[in-house]
């Protein structure tokens, strides 16, 4: 193994979870906890591909449907199950999970650990001879993954902190289908093959951009509410995005 493409693989991931544990400065989570989620982030890669090789056994339409099946089913679907399946398991209910920006910290550490060792697969082992391969990565590929986090960490606090069942089981689900979606969409555009939606892929990256840094700095403002008022209101400032 070629040690400078590991270290092209390792680190996107890495330095974009070192930018989040250094933005959430107001009521910082504990490194111990952040390492664990991020490294069940990295082992749940295992069931994930097993599930993916399965669902792919059962594809059996051809062209766009098989892309679209592929995109939404197979890695959209399955992929964000397993990211939030992670936080749901090992701190969702944990007291350190007490604000609605934890939820897109724990979340984004999920996925940049499940990133991560899927980067290695890629840049180290599957396309090591492609040089390019590590740079796309890096610029697209991890930092997609981080984009479909906060949508779910968005979503997963929504329903963490609902005053009422029906808010916590809508938000819940939306924590999964929207980010699955949002991966299909990703994944959908790059396997079509047509001309149209590539056109179309930066605009639709920019969005996810846009949108996400918006409920990140909605959620970086309720922390700093809630270390300075007990009695903040998680709703308080929820636009119903």
């Amino acid at each position: 193994m070629k040690l400078d493409l590991f270290i092209t693989a390792i680190t996107p991931g890495i330095a974009l979870a070192l930018i989040f544990y250094l933005f959430d400065r107001h009521d910082r989570e504990p490194i111990r906890m952040l390492l664990k989620v991020f490294i069940f982030g990295v082992i749940y890669v295992i069931p994930t591909a097993i599930i993916e090789n399965l669902l792919s056994a059962f594809n059996i339409f051809g062209g766009i449907l098989g892309s679209a099946f592929t995109a939404f089913i197979v890695a959209g679907f399955t992929e964000e199950y397993m990211k939030r399946r992670v936080v749901l398991k090992h701190v969702y209910y944990n007291p350190v999970f007490n604000e609605k920006l934890d939820g897109i910290v724990y979340c984004v550490m999920s996925a940049l650990g499940f990133a991560t060792i899927e980067n290695i697969m890629y840049v180290v082992f599957s396309f090591s001879d492609v040089e390019s391969i590590g740079f796309y990565r890096a610029i697209l590929s991890v930092p997609a993954h981080m984009l479909f986090a906060v949508t779910m960490g968005y979503y997963l606090s929504l329903s963490k902190f609902s005053s009422t069942p029906e808010q916590q089981r809508y938000f819940f689900k939306k924590s999964l289908s929207v980010p699955a979606i949002l991966h299909g969409i990703y994944d959908f555009i790059l396997l079509s093959g047509i001309e149209l939606l590539m056109v179309l892929f930066i605009p639709f990256i920019i969005l996810l951009w846009v949108s996400n840094l918006k409920k990140l700095n909605l959620y970086y403002k309720d922390s700093k509410n809630y270390v300075n008022n007990d009695n903040y209101n998680v709703f308080d400032n929820f636009d119903g995005m």
